[in-house]
């Protein structure tokens, strides 16, 4: 009598899938000084928060992965608005109040340097001189547009707005710069 023989054999494994997914985070921190019209330091707000808009992160994703052509030149926006962030602010509706107050022509340029996953301009600080005294500013925003006021500028977006931990008093003739630091990491 012939006998067969079967057996069945299992192996198996358990692995954490989040373990095979690489995260990155993109934010930014922003520095605020203040200088009188002799060059003195008023105040300053340093290493300031922010929030990347939706609408700022969506261009980010276009440029990179659809094709969609980059922005060349971005720009500083003042805000004197006390306005909390939120990621749904676009350049259409940014929800806060812009300051045009300055003697710039423009919103000033953001002239960044990229090295080791980091953007900055802290080489070129975007500068604003004051024009009117006694108002309040309480923080910026990185947009793609130089025309101050503006809201309605083409395909312009907001990328990310930074809020001051309180508002600032400024006065004519004040010199206003400002610094942004956008840092891509793995989160």
């Amino acid at each position: 009598m012939n006998k067969a023989g079967f057996s069945d054999k299992m192996n198996g494994e358990i692995s954490n899938r989040d373990a095979l997914v690489s995260r990155f985070s993109i934010g930014s921190r922003w520095d605020f000084e203040c200088y009188d019209k002799n060059g003195n330091l008023k105040w300053a707000e340093r290493d300031r928060p922010n929030i990347c808009t939706n609408e700022g992160l969506d261009k980010l994703l276009n440029v990179m992965f659809d094709n969609v052509a980059a922005i060349a030149t971005w720009y500083i926006a003042l805000v004197n608005t006390n306005t909390a962030a939120a990621a749904t602010m676009t350049y259409a509706t940014p929800v806060y109040t812009e300051d045009t107050d300055y003697d710039e022509a423009v919103r000033q340029t953001f002239d960044g340097t990229v090295s080791s996953q980091v953007i900055t301009n802290s080489a070129s600080k975007a500068t604003f001189t004051i024009t009117t005294g006694e108002q309040t500013l309480y923080g910026a925003s990185l947009v793609s547009s130089n025309i101050k006021g503006d809201t309605a500028a083409e395909g312009a977006v907001l990328f990310c707005y930074s809020l001051f931990a309180s508002g600032h008093t400024v006065e004519a003739t004040d010199v206003f710069k400002v610094t942004c630091a956008i840092t891509a990491a793995h989160a």
